[in-house]
């Protein structure tokens, strides 16, 4: 099994580097991929900021690729809760902060954004300090 940095991924779903796409491609089909939390955020970020995909778009692809059979992620339940959460319209690096805290009580921030999308959704209550 071969971990993969964010670029290896971007690099696939858009194509536009025809040389390095055909080497991340090389990589998905001849090898198990593990695919960290880190850069499964990353991978979000890049996509909707610097490529200006919607949020549909990243989702529906990220999906895709961590649906392929040779591909593992750290913890597929709760990137599936992000994305679910991000479809939703919640800011996915807020999503997964809000999936990784599932076992507390109570997440603290300064974002009303943030607190507001997460009214009644979980047992961990978004709250300001």
């Amino acid at each position: 099994m071969i971990s993969i940095d964010t670029n290896v991924i971007v690099r696939l779903l858009t194509q536009d580097d025809p040389v390095q796409f055909k080497k991340s491609q090389a990589l998905f089909k001849n090898h198990e991929i593990f695919i960290t939390n880190t850069v499964v955020l990353e991978t979000e970020w890049v996509l909707r900021f610097a490529y200006n995909f919607d949020t549909e778009s990243v989702t529906n692809g990220l999906r895709l690729l961590f649906g392929l059979p040779n591909v593992q992620l750290a913890n597929p339940p709760l990137i599936a809760q992000a994305l679910e959460w991000h479809l939703d319209d919640m800011d996915f690096a807020d999503a997964l902060h809000l999936a990784n805290s599932q076992q507390c009580d109570e997440l603290y921030t300064f974002d009303k954004k943030f607190i507001k999308k997460t009214e009644g959704l979980t047992g961990c209550v978004v709250l300001e300090p």
